[in-house]
C-alpha cells in the first residue's frame, strides 16, 4: 500500500465509526471496497493488517457499536470478507471478529439485519470470505448456511439472488475442496455442507409452494450453469426424478425456471450422456401451453446436439401460430408448406380465441422466435421458406384489414389484429428477415404488394413506426431482388414495383410528419447508395420528383429531416442523380451549387445534427473524387477547414480533422492508409513532393486548423489533432534533416502563437505560415507525450486511492484546506 494512503487511512477509520461524523455514499463506500480489492489481490492480507492495525479496530469499533448505519455495517462486512479471502488471514481473523461479524451473535439479530444492505453486506462478505476449506468448517460451524436459506426467499431480489448465488459458490467449493479428496458422482460420500444444500434442495422442490419451488431450481440452474464437475452428474441423477415429477402438476409449478434448468442441463456435460433429459424435455414441451413453450423450443433448436425428433416437435411449437393463420387466412398449411407436426392444434387455436393480449402475445413471440433462427446456422432444413412468406404476408393483411376470411377463427383475428402496431412491427421485422432466401416469384409479388399497401398507408401518430419497419423490410427486399439474365440490371418485376414505389416515397417526402418524412429519406439514401449505378434505377429516379423535393427537404423546420436530407442529396449527387436546377423565370441562369448550398448549411445552420451531416458528406466527397472536389481541390478543402474551425459542436470539428486526413493522404499518394495509429507507416514521399504537400498544406490552412484544434477542450479533437500531426511528422521526418527550432523568427513566432492558444487565447491567427517553420515546430513538440496524456481519462487523478481517501476526509473537515482533493 502507497505510505501516503496508509498515513491517512487511521482518520479515515476513525471518521466511518463516530456516529457525529455523516456516513459517506454509497459510490465512495464501494470504490474505497474495490481498492482494498486491489491491495488484497497484489500482496498478503496479513501483511497489509499488520501494518495498519486500524482495519481491524474499525470492525472492532462497528460490531461494539451501539446502532451503526447500515451502510458503515455492510461496508465492515464486505471488507472483513476480502480480507479473509486468504487463508492465514482469515486464521488470524477466525478467533472473536469472523463469528461476531457473520454468526448469530453478529448483525443478525440486530435492528441494523432490517436492512437490505446490511443482508446483501453480509452475503457478499461470506462469498469473498469462502474461498478455501477451513471456510468451509467455519460456514458449518456458525450456522450461516442455514441463514442462506432463509434469505432465498428475501423481499429484495438482490438479496434473495445473491443467496441462491452464493448456496452454488459454496457447493461447488465443497466439492472441490483437496480436504475432501474426490467425491463420487454418486453422492453417498460427499461433504456434510455439500449434502446440506443438496437436502434443502430436495425438500424445495418437494414442496407446494411455488416460491420454494423456484428458488430450488434457480440454485439448480446456476450449478449446472456454472459447475462442470463430475459431481454435476451425480447431482442431475439424484434430482432429475423430482424435476420430472414437477410436469405431472397442473398447472406446472415454476415454468420458466423449469425450463432454464432444463436448457442448463442440456447445455453442460451432463447433457450428452442423458438420454433420459431429452425424453423429459419431449414432455415438458407438450405439457407447456403454446406462449410458455416458444422460449423453450427456441432454445432447444439453438443446441448443437439434440436428437431430430425433438428438434422437430421444437419447430413444430413455433410454426403452430403461422399454422393457426393460414388455416385462417383459408390457405392451406399442407405439404409442401410446414412439416407434419406444425399444424395448429386445438390448445393453439384457444390461445387465439381466449383474448386480444394471448393472440397477440403469441404471434409477435413466434416472429420474433423464428426471426432469431432464420439467422442460425443449425436453423432445420429444409426451411419452410413459401408457407413462412405466406403467413407472413396473411398476418400483415389481418392488421391492415385487406385480408378476406371466411372462417370464424380468421374473423376473430380481423378482428383483435385490426391496426396492432405491436404485431405489424414484428412481422415487418420478419419479413425483411425472410428476403434473405428465395421464394416463388408469385409470393415475391405477393410480398411487394403488401410492402406497398403499408407504405402507403395514412400517417397517425402510432403508425409512424409501422412506416419506419415498412421501408426497411422494403429495402431488404429490393437489395435482394435477382438481376435480369444476362444483364447486370434488375429484373422486369423488381422494375415494375420501383415504378410503383417512386411516387409513394415521394408522398412521403411530403408528410405533414416529420418522422414519415425523415423515414423516406433515410430509404431513399440507402437505396440510392447500394442501386446508384443501375440504368432503370437511374432512369426512374430521374424521372420522378424526388430529387427536387429532397433538395427542399434541406430547409426543412425539422433539424433531424435536414441532416437526412443533407445526407441523401450528398449521395445522390455522388451518383451523378443530382443536377443543379435552373430558375423557372430565368433558365438560363442556374441557381447555386449544392456544395454552396451544404456549405451555407454548415456555416448557418442552428442544430448540430445537419451540420454534422454536412461534414460527413463533404468527407465521402473528398474519398470519392466527386466533381465539386475536383473542380479545385484547395479551395474545397480550404473553404470546409475554415468554415469547421469555427464550429460549436465537437463533432464537427472533429471531422474537419478526419477530412484533413483524407487530404492529406491523397497529397502524400497514399489513400489507403486510414489508420494513424499504424505501426509500421507507409514509406515517405520523395523530398521534392513532400515540399509540395507542405505548401498545399500551408495554403489551404491546415496546419492551422490542425494546431488549434491539438488544444481543443474537447479531448476527442485533441486526440484527432495530435494523431494527424504525429502521421504528418513520421512522413516528413525521413526527408529533413535536424532544424534548430529557433533559427528562424517564424518558428519563434508560431511557437509564441502555440503557447497563447495553449493558454485559452484562440483568438489570434498564425498568419502566412513557412512549411519549415512548421516541421520544425512540430520536431520540437512531445506529440507522443501529449497522445499519451490525452489518452487517460479526464479524472484519472482524482480516481487515485490518495485522492478517493483525501475527499472523504476532506468532506468531514479533517484535512486542511489546502489537503483536500476535491473535483
Amino acid at each position: 500500500m502507497d505510505p501516503e494512503c496508509s498515513r491517512l487511512l487511521p482518520a479515515l477509520c476513525a471518521v466511518l465509526v463516530d456516529p457525529r461524523q455523516p456516513v459517506a455514499d454509497d459510490t465512495c463506500l464501494e470504490k474505497l471496497l474495490d481498492w482494498f480489492k486491489t491491495v488484497t489481490e497484489a500482496g498478503p492480507s496479513l501483511l497489509l493488517l499488520q501494518e495498519n492495525p486500524c482495519l481491524v479496530e474499525l470492525l472492532f469499533r462497528v460490531l461494539k457499536a451501539h446502532d451503526p448505519h447500515p451502510r458503515v455495517l455492510s461496508f465492515s462486512l464486505r471488507l472483513a470478507g476480502l480480507f479473509a479471502a486468504q487463508e492465514d488471514c482469515f486464521q488470524y481473523l477466525q478467533g472473536e471478529l469472523l463469528p461476531m461479524l457473520f454468526g448469530e451473535a453478529g448483525p443478525l439479530g440486530g435492528a441494523a439485519w432490517t436492512a437490505p444492505t446490511v443482508r446483501s453486506g453480509w452475503l457478499q462478505g461470506l462469498r469473498s470470505l469462502a474461498q478455501h476449506p477451513s471456510a468451509l468448517l467455519f460456514l458449518a460451524d456458525c450456522g450461516a448456511v442455514d441463514t442462506i436459506f432463509s434469505l432465498q426467499g428475501d423481499s429484495s431480489l438482490f438479496v434473495a439472488s445473491a443467496a441462491g448465488q452464493l448456496l452454488v459458490h459454496i457447493l461447488a467449493l465443497a466439492m472441490q475442496s483437496p480436504a475432501e479428496g474426490h467425491p463420487s458422482p454418486q453422492g453417498c460420500d460427499w461433504p456434510a455442507c455439500a449434502q446440506k444444500i443438496v437436502c434443502h434442495v430436495e425438500d424445495s422442490l418437494h414442496s407446494t409452494a411455488t416460491p420454494q419451488v423456484t428458488q430450488a431450481l434457480n440454485v439448480l440452474t446456476t450449478t449446472f450453469g456454472h459447475c462442470h464437475g463430475p459431481w454435476t452428474q451425480g447431482l442431475w441423477v439424484r434430482l432429475s426424478p423430482l424435476v420430472a415429477c414437477l410436469l405431472e402438476k397442473d398447472p406446472i409449478p415454476a415454468s420458466h425456471s423449469l425450463m432454464d434448468l432444463l436448457l442448463s442441463v442440456a447445455r453442460s456435460p451432463v447433457g450428452s450422456s442423458d438420454c433420459g433429459l431429452w425424453e423429459t424435455l419431449a414432455q415438458t414441451l407438450s405439457h407447456l401451453s403454446p406462449i410458455q413453450a416458444g422460449p423453450l423450443a427456441l432454445g432447444i433448436l439453438k443446441l448443437q446436439d439434440c436428437p431430430q425428433a425433438l428438434k422437430t416437435q421444437a419447430f413444430g411449437v413455433l410454426l403452430q401460430p403461422l399454422a393457426c393463420v393460414l388455416k385462417a387466412a383459408a390457405q392451406s398449411p399442407g405439404p409442401p408448406g410446414f412439416p407434419e407436426g406444425a399444424t395448429g392444434d386445438s390448445m393453439t387455436v384457444d390461445t387465439f380465441l381466449s383474448s386480444k393480449s394471448a393472440c397477440v402475445g403469441l404471434l409477435c413471440q413466434a416472429l420474433a422466435h423464428l426471426e432469431l433462427l432464420q439467422l442460425l446456422p443449425q436453423r432445420p432444413s429444409p426451411w419452410p421458406q413459401a408457407p413462412l412468406l405466406r403467413a407472413a404476408v396473411a398476418i400483415l393483411r389481418f392488421c391492415n384489414g385487406s385480408a378476406a376470411p371466411t372462417s370464424d377463427v380468421g374473423g376473430h383475428l380481423c378482428a383483435v389484429l385490426a391496426g396492432c402496431v405491436r404485431v405489424q412491427r414484428a412481422a415487418l421485422d420478419f419479413l425483411g428477415t425472410l428476403s434473405q432466401g428465395t421464394g416463388p416469384q408469385e409470393l415475391v409479388t405477393q410480398v411487394f404488394a403488401v410492402l406497398l399497401e403499408y407504405l402507403t398507408s395514412p400517417d397517425s401518430s402510432p403508425t409512424v413506426q409501422v412506416l419506419k419497419k415498412a421501408f426497411q423490410a422494403t429495402l431488404r427486399w429490393l437489395l435482394g431482388s435477382p438481376k435480369a439474365p444476362s444483364c447486370c440490371d434488375l429484373d422486369p418485376h423488381t422494375q415494375l414495383f420501383l415504378r410503383e414505389l417512386l411516387p409513394v416515397l415521394r408522398k412521403r417526402l411530403c408528410s405533414p410528419c416529420w418522422e414519415a418524412r425523415d423515414s423516406g429519406l433515410e430509404f431513399l439514401t440507402q437505396v440510392t447508395r447500394h442501386w446508384g449505378g443501375q440504368a432503370a434505377f437511374r432512369h426512374a429516379l430521374l424521372a420522378s420528383e424526388v430529387p427536387e423535393l429532397t433538395r427542399q427537404l434541406l430547409r426543412d423546420p425539422e433539424s433531424y429531416v435536414r441532416a437526412s436530407a443533407v445526407t441523401a442529396t450528398g449521395q445522390l449527387s455522388s451518383w451523378g442523380l443530382y443536377t443543379t436546377p435552373t430558375s423557372p423565370e430565368h433558365p438560363e441562369v442556374q441557381q447555386e451549387s449544392l456544395f454552396t448550398e451544404l456549405l451555407h448549411i454548415l456555416s448557418t445552420d442552428s442544430e448540430g445534427f445537419p451540420r454534422r451531416a454536412v461534414m460527413q458528406v463533404f468527407t465521402q466527397w473528398l474519398k470519392d473524387g466527386h466533381a465539386d472536389v475536383a473542380e479545385d481541390l484547395e479551395q474545397f478543402v480550404a473553404r470546409v477547414l475554415q468554415v469547421a474551425s469555427r464550429d460549436l459542436d465537437w463533432e464537427v470539428r472533429a471531422q474537419g480533422l478526419e477530412l484533413a486526413l483524407v487530404f492529406l493522404e491523397q497529397l502524400l499518394g497514399h489513400p489507403g492508409s486510414r489508420c494513424p495509429y499504424a505501426v509500421a507507416l507507409p514509406e515517405a514521399a520523395a523530398p521534392a513532393t513532400l515540399a509540395q504537400v507542405l505548401q498545399a498544406l500551408c495554403r489551404v490552412q491546415l496546419f492551422e486548423f490542425a494546431l488549434r484544434a491539438l488544444f481543443d477542450c474537447d479531448r476527442p479533437v485533441a486526440q484527432k489533432s495530435c494523431d494527424l500531426l504525429l502521421f504528418l511528422r513520421a512522413k516528413a521526418t525521413p526527408c529533413g534533416g535536424p532544424q534548430e527550432a529557433g533559427a528562424s523568427p517564424d518558428v519563434v513566432s508560431v511557437e509564441a502563437a502555440l503557447q497563447r492558444w495553449q493558454a485559452g487565447e484562440q483568438g489570434q491567427p498564425l498568419g502566412e505560415l513557412e512549411p519549415e517553420a512548421v516541421m520544425a515546430v512540430l520536431r520540437s513538440m512531445d506529440l507522443e507525450g501529449l497522445r499519451g496524456t490525452l489518452a487517460k481519462s479526464s479524472d484519472h487523478i482524482e480516481k487515485s486511492p490518495q485522492s478517493l481517501l483525501q475527499d472523504l476526509l476532506a468532506s468531514v473537515g479533517v484535512l486542511g484546506e489546502n489537503e483536500a482533493d476535491c473535483y
